[in-house]
């Protein structure tokens, strides 16, 4: 049996403003420069290939950083002829900065930021797409439970997510498209720092858990 780790093989796509919490709370902002109006399609973000960590490995903060924000998030995976594969836990890492709806590239796509489950479960597994909308994230540092995110609170559901996208881009088979990352009542995310275990869980996964470290000498 194959025991390695599950690792993407192809282009991980994240998801911003697709809970309704954080859709929310940037609304009055939307109008403003640059865009002048809400989104109208997904606002997409890569999670480059220097990202990946298998859960069971430690991630390391870099020099300088006392603390990062982590984020449960569930990935659909491409299959052939543009069919959803299956689903796969994600811990979403960044460095905490002030504009979550311009990203920069350098405190998401630093080394290791994206911690990535043990397995791809097939959809049949969780009751299909309908099986997906009631599934629960949970997040816990330590053990103790940070976060609860449901995905019923999605603003494009994962079966019109993944049509809106490839409307403009062809998932490829490997491919992987995150449905988002919620906030806390604050629109703060989660902390973790250097020593933190977190978990990232949900019904019908293996549990997801790294550990972050200092930076390595």
């Amino acid at each position: 049996m194959n025991t390695l780790p599950h690792l993407p093989t192809g282009t991980v796509y994240g998801t911003l403003l697709n809970f309704r919490r954080e859709h929310a709370l940037w609304a009055p902002r939307m109008n403003e420069a640059p865009y002048k109006a809400p989104p109208q399609a997904p606002v997409l973000y890569i999670k480059t290939a220097n990202t990946f960590t298998s859960s069971g490995h430690g991630i390391a903060l870099p020099r300088g950083v006392a603390e990062v924000d982590v984020s449960a998030s569930l990935g659909l995976v491409a299959g052939e002829g543009g069919a959803i594969f299956g689903a796969v836990l994600f811990n979403d890492v960044a460095i905490p900065h002030e504009s979550y709806y311009r990203p920069p590239v350098k405190f998401r796509c630093v080394d290791g930021f994206l911690g990535v489950g043990r397995e791809v479960v097939s959809l049949d597994a969780i009751g299909g797409l309908a099986g997906l909308g009631a599934l629960s994230l949970e997040l816990r540092v330590h053990g103790v439970l940070k976060q609860t995110v449901s995905l019923a609170d999605l603003v494009r559901d994962a079966a019109t997510l993944w049509n809106d996208v490839n409307a403009f881009q062809s998932l490829r088979p490997g491919d992987v498209l995150m449905l988002g990352t919620d906030c806390l009542e604050d629109g703060t995310r989660p902390r973790a720092k250097a020593g933190d275990a977190v978990e990232v869980s949900a019904t019908g996964f293996k549990p997801l858990v790294n550990v972050f470290v200092g930076e390595q000498p």
